[in-house]
């Protein structure tokens, strides 16, 4: 069971993402938009954690489920998990959870940016790379080709994302916090 507490950090985290999105994206001759909302990803697991990072970009992907327009651009609705950008944003899920747990309880600068870059980077492509070859009827290494124009913005996006972490982490400590479930005392048979 999730305390109040981690159900706000959850939001809240989906909102800086969505948020991130507001910005606006660049469409460089592909199909997927450059976007900062994957800094949103990093920044989700190295503070929230694993599971609760994951949370929070699976609260926002119900957001735009239902039509809400959280991505970059205003999209959101069904068709994006159609499009080619499907695979990134299921990345996004997974992507917190190695973050999470490559940063561990008590972050270190090269912990978070090895995290970013295994998690916000490589498994996010992991994921979108292969979907958005299939949609777009390239074969995987073109796809993996064309992808390359995303990659400076990414790493611009784990020094980013580590910076921020750690001026967190010395300024409020508590925020990366990870309550574990309380249970009651076990009643004592005589």
């Amino acid at each position: 069971m999730m305390s109040a507490r981690d159900i706000a950090r959850i939001a809240v985290f989906a909102a800086l993402t969505a948020g991130l999105g507001l910005i606006g994206a660049i469409t460089v001759g592909g199909a997927v938009p450059i976007t900062l909302q994957t800094l949103g990803v990093m920044l989700a697991g190295a503070v929230l954690g694993p599971w609760r990072g994951a949370a929070s970009m699976g609260l926002l992907l119900l957001g735009v489920a239902v039509g809400l327009p959280l991505l970059a651009g205003g999209r959101g609705g069904i068709g994006v998990f159609m499009s080619p950008t499907a695979g990134y944003l299921i990345g996004w899920v997974v992507a917190p959870m190695i973050i999470g747990l490559i940063v561990g309880t008590r972050p270190v600068w090269w912990r978070i940016a090895l995290g970013s870059i295994v998690g916000g980077i490589l498994v996010v492509y992991l994921f979108g790379i292969p979907v958005q070859a299939w949609l777009t009827e390239l074969s995987i290494g073109e796809t993996i080709i064309t992808s390359l124009v995303f990659l400076p913005g990414d790493l611009t996006k784990v020094v980013i994302a580590t910076l921020v972490t750690m001026g967190l982490y010395r300024a409020y400590p508590r925020a990366f916090a990870r309550e574990t479930v309380k249970h009651a005392p076990e009643p004592v048979v005589s």
